[in-house]
């Protein structure tokens, strides 16, 4: 696949002047601080939209590897339930997320229990532009390559107050703490090998899972075509949440878009863990970058 790395696939914002950009250095533009990561895909080509068109697996380095007795345990499984369950429970053994009974719930103790993949799910579902939004925007970009284009405000160039904000809140000791990057890398594993071995619900077997997602700042996101056309290319956040129904989309902005996603982007996705994890019962979390999308009004 040859892949030609033009402006928009380097991540400049859109709509920004190339020339003025040929001036900047690399340091005052943050897209540009990566070319590689821990899934061995430099992350220009895996924010691409050729990449989100054409994907191909995706691994953490070291992840399965350090954990081989858990995917082991995996392989006997033969349900999606029967799978969450031993994740869940061998995730709360490695990591130490079950809290000594003797300590009170509203003690200091008890307040600043350890993180947990879970709570940091619930946060974000919570705000998306909080702390726990950060901390997994962070873990992003350590593992993807992929800095964020916007928390709270767009992260353009560098330093600014922007960027001050999102470097202090995802170093927050509330959620980055108790190897929470490697309780994601860990997340992230077991969400591939469950696609690989169940698949998506309600969705049909191949490379990508047909999703959607709703937004009121298409002019921001937009880098190629009109979505009165229907059809455009859009940029989204280095992670982001989308939904398997439309229905469920259509409450959260005057456009809808429709998107293949592939399913190596995918974090969190319906019926993958027990238990409540994000607000919305149909909702996906997954890796952002470039995306042709069908855009429909509401």
């Amino acid at each position: 696949m040859s892949i030609e790395l033009t402006p928009s696939l380097l991540g400049h914002p859109p709509g920004a002047d190339t020339d003025a950009r040929s001036t900047d250095t690399a340091e005052a533009q943050p897209h540009r601080w990566y070319s590689t990561n821990l899934v061995g895909v430099p992350a220009t080509v895996l924010a691409s939209r050729l990449f989100n068109e054409h994907p191909v697996p995706l691994h953490i380095a070291g992840s399965r590897e350090a954990h081989g007795g858990l995917f082991a345990l995996l392989d006997d499984c033969d349900s999606l339930q029967t799978a969450h369950d031993v994740f869940e429970h061998y995730m709360t053994i490695a990591f130490g997320l079950q809290q000594d009974p003797g300590t009170l719930a509203d003690s200091a103790e008890g307040r600043r229990w350890r993180s947990s993949w879970r709570r940091l799910l619930q946060g974000w579902g919570g705000d998306a532009n909080g702390p726990a939004g950060a901390v997994l925007k962070g873990w992003v970009e350590s593992r993807f390559g992929l800095v964020p284009l916007f928390h709270k405000a767009r992260l353009d160039r560098f330093p600014s107050p922007a960027w001050v904000s999102y470097l202090e809140e995802k170093a927050c000791s509330r959620y980055h703490s108790n190897c929470i990057h490697q309780q994601l890398d860990l997340l992230y594993e077991f969400s591939q090998w469950a696609l690989a071995r169940f698949g998506v619900p309600q969705q049909p077997p191949g490379r990508h899972a047909r999703l959607w997602r709703g937004s009121n700042r298409v002019e921001e996101q937009r880098v190629g075509g009109r979505p009165q056309d229907r059809q455009c290319v859009v940029r989204l956040n280095s992670i982001a949440s989308f939904s398997l129904s439309r229905d469920e989309a259509d409450c959260f902005g005057d456009w809808v878009f429709e998107l293949q996603v592939p399913r190596c982007k995918l974090l969190v996705w319906p019926g993958l863990l027990p238990g409540t994890v994000l607000q919305g019962e149909q909702e996906v979390l997954a890796l952002g970058g470039d995306y042709a999308v069908q855009a429909h009004c509401v």
